[in-house]
């Protein structure tokens, strides 16, 4: 009241809150001063009927379009609203609850909460709503009411799992300001906020603040357009006894001010600011998802209602002689019409189905001024062959690679081999494993004892071949045989995969410093190079000109690009050129979008999906389809891996020696043991006996050796002898001839004399222990 009577102001910005704008509506209707309130949100200031008042900020009614379409998207059928005993907070409720019912949704409780209500109030409010049934909570309130509710709810469990919150404006507005400790107590929380102008994204001024300067450019614009020059008031004659609020003056420029307000438009900083009967119209909502911070998940407008669709600007860079990748071309009879092609392009559109982008056809300097462009708001991507680098992600976000990542393998040294190679040499150390034993587990103490002894034993003498630190003796002529000839093999294999990985190691040795076409100049001349050395090429013909001349004319000796680059350049002249693969590697490409944009994450999971279908083979051979026919140019050449093809003759050689070693001994054996094959009668301990001379001068046969044996480390093979069920030993005589026995005769007479000719008599033991214990039973030849 005193600015209007005694300052006599013309035009009022302000105020802050919707209860004292409420006051001074009527007397600035009286006056005729124009009122603009950048803060009053209240839906009651609506029926207020006063030509001179502008509310410059959002109707809370307006938001509640985009909470009913929410829930009517997820089909909620109850939900409690949560709001402030004042007028802030009933005046939404009544269209808040009209809107629910228009969508079949039911109100079966309001929660209200003063604004001075303790802790302990809070919290039996909130037990209350813990016991109902409804999960649906609608929350409108402002900061300093409502962390308080967020914080109690996550306390006694209302915040988790099967509970969905949705936050007015109130506090969305001004998330920034909260404690993080709040924002961990709303996780999970959606939120309903005006749509701010993308290319302000990082504005350090919350919704608010940008109001208010949205509101001061509209009453500059105003008392510029109206050609204001001189401000007064117009006395009115009222009595001594008039109150201050009947002695109020006409401002003599009001209705000027007024005409020129309700005819501004402009694009503010919050989007369009236009008046319609004083209101400031709404043009979308964002809504944002809390996790970890605030996460844009889509948008309301009153036209389309709630999408997650938008449209992007995008901006595409232009590269000349690689159109394979973009290809921007303008239509010669329009000028105008812009047609962009390429692999790349391609790519995004698989990824995006509809591609919302208009370019104008404008050059946007470097690759780098192009990506700046985002950070700055003027783009809201980036498509085309843009190479992930470290330097660009502190100002921008890309996406997951679509091309080539350029790491290094991990798994280097299975490259020197190709996989048949690796399988078939795998196969053969087993093959031989088993050879060696069939030849010696019959004769050879060190293949002999339990069944995994035996296995373990075979398999690391033939791979300890490799590095020759076998450590088993070897007694059989054959088994050695096939050593030998597969010792020769492993020698020449293992020599030359030392030398193939040594050759593969020493050509990545030779490496670009910097691989990056688009930046790659700049850094060199960082690094010292002689600018006057270093030649730009723009197209692979280009390149292959630059080659053909050599260093010596004006040409190159070397190219630094990207790997899909230089694919394309070497799948243009096959084996003319080699690429080597680079010490300093990009990530590959990939599209661009402003720091923590929500696309960022949805757009890698769509390039997961199209790289792993066939959709990327279709993109692909459509554009490079018509250089690959060169037989390797699709591959980085760096070294030659070593195929079966180059060894098949040794492994030949060692499969035709074990496989004869294995017949020899086949046809040997059946030999020997003719006459016992023939008399399948006959009781025989071990068909594959051999007899040996012991220190003694005597030949112990058999199984008689292996009792005399000192080395009992392994009890004898199984196929060594065979224990009956009266606990007798049958010893076989090998040529048939008598024998004359030794050691204690605790026989009977009289199965001795039973015993058919080439059987000695048995020894029976009280136990299989005491075998080692009794003298052994040796057999003499005749002499």
């Amino acid at each position: 009241l005193d600015l209007l009577n005694n300052a006599q102001v013309r035009v009022m910005l302000g105020p802050e809150d919707s209860m004292p704008t409420n006051f001074i509506i009527q007397p600035g209707n009286k006056s005729q001063v124009p009122i603009l309130s950048f803060s009053a949100t209240s839906p009651s200031l609506t029926s207020i009927r006063s030509p001179y008042f502008f509310r410059g900020a959002l109707n809370d009614s307006s938001q509640v379009g985009a909470i009913t379409a929410i829930i009517k998207a997820f089909g909620w059928r109850e939900a409690v609203p949560i709001y402030v005993d004042n007028q802030y907070g009933e005046a939404m409720i009544p269209s808040l609850t009209d809107a629910l019912h228009a969508i079949d949704t039911r109100v079966p409780y309001r929660s209200v909460i003063s604004p001075l209500a303790t802790d302990d109030q809070i919290e039996k409010e909130l037990y209350k709503l813990f016991t109902m049934q409804t999960r649906v909570f609608i929350v409108h309130k402002l900061p300093s009411l409502g962390s308080r509710i967020f914080e109690k709810a996550n306390e006694i469990g209302l915040m988790n799992k099967g509970c969905v919150w949705i936050m007015t404006d109130g506090m969305t507005n001004l998330l920034r300001t909260l404690e993080p400790s709040v924002i961990d107590s709303m996780q999970g929380v959606i939120d309903v906020r005006p749509y701010e102008n993308p290319s302000l994204f990082d504005a350090e001024l919350n919704i608010i603040g940008l109001l208010a300067y949205d509101a001061t450019r509209a009453l500059a614009e105003a008392v510029e357009k109206a050609g204001i020059t001189s401000f007064g008031f117009d006395k009115i004659n009222v009595s001594s006894n008039a109150t201050d609020l009947e002695a109020f003056g006409i401002s003599q420029n009001g209705p000027k001010l007024l005409q020129a307000l309700s005819s501004t438009r402009f694009k503010g900083l919050t989007g369009d600011y236009i008046f319609v009967d004083g209101q400031l119209q709404s043009s979308a909502f964002e809504i944002i998802n809390v996790n970890n911070g605030a996460r844009g998940v889509g948008f309301w407008t009153p036209e389309k209602g709630l999408t997650q669709k938008l449209k992007l600007r995008i901006g595409v860079p232009v590269k000349k002689g690689f159109s394979d990748f973009v290809n921007v071309t303008i239509d010669p009879k329009t000028q105008e019409q812009t047609s962009v092609t390429g692999y790349c392009i391609d790519v995004f559109k698989a990824v995006i189905p509809e591609l919302p982008y208009a370019p104008d056809g404008s050059s946007s300097g470097s690759y780098n001024d192009l990506i700046y462009q985002v950070f700055l708001g003027e783009f809201d991507a980036v498509v085309g062959d843009i190479t992930i680098v470290f330097n660009r992600s502190n100002y921008v976000g890309f996406t997951l690679p679509y091309t080539e990542s350029g790491k290094r393998n991990a798994w280097v040294f299975l490259q020197p081999l190709t996989w048949d190679l690796w399988v078939t040499s795998g196969c053969f150390f087993i093959f031989i494993g088993f050879v060696v034993w069939v030849f010696e587990h019959r004769i050879n103490d060190d293949f002999r004892g339990p069944a995994k002894h035996q296995v373990g034993t075979s398999f690391w003498f033939s791979f300890s071949t490799m590095v020759f630190s076998q450590r088993e003796r070897v007694i059989s002529n054959l088994a050695r045989f096939v050593v030998i000839v597969w010792c020769f093999v492993v020698l020449i294999l293992t020599q030359s995969y030392t030398a193939s990985l040594t050759s593969l190691l020493t050509v990545q040795q030779l490496q670009p410093t910097i691989t990056d076409g688009s930046f790659v100049l700049g850094i060199l001349k960082q690094l010292g190079f002689d600018e006057r050395k270093l030649v730009v090429y723009n197209s692979p013909e280009d390149c292959h000109e630059l080659f053909q001349k050599g260093s010596a004319n004006g040409g190159i000796a070397a190219a630094l690009d990207e790997i899909p680059y230089m694919k394309l350049l070497i799948g243009q002249h096959c084996s003319k050129y080699t690429m080597i693969e680079p010490k300093f590697k990009t990530a590959g490409f990939g599209f661009v979008f402003p720091l923590h944009s929500p696309l960022v994450h949805d757009v890698s999971k769509a390039i997961l999906n199209v790289t792993e279908g066939d959709k990327m083979k279709e993109i692909e051979d459509a554009w490079f389809k018509k250089h690959s026919s060169c037989p390797d140019a699709s591959t980085v050449v760096s070294s030659r891996s070593l195929g079966l093809n180059s060894f098949w003759g040794l492994f030949l050689i060692a499969g035709i020696a074990a496989i004869l070693a294995l017949i020899i001994f086949l046809a040997v054996f059946v030999h020997q043991h003719r006459n016992v094959l023939r008399n399948s009668e006959s009781s025989l301990l071990d068909l594959s006996a051999h007899t040996f001379k012991d220190k003694c001068g005597i030949q112990v046969h058999g199984m008689g050796a292996t009792e005399a044996s000192p080395d009992s480390r392994y009890p004898a093979s199984p196929s060594s002898y065979s224990q009956h069920a009266d606990s007798h030993f049958l010893f076989y005589e090998e040529q048939g001839t008598p024998r004359t026995e030794y050691g204690n005769s605790n026989h009977n007479p009289k199965s001795q004399a039973q015993a058919p000719r080439g059987i000695v008599s048995a020894v029976e033991l009280t136990s299989a222990g005491q075998e080692m214990a009794r003298s052994p039973h040796v057999v003499r030849e005749n002499n």
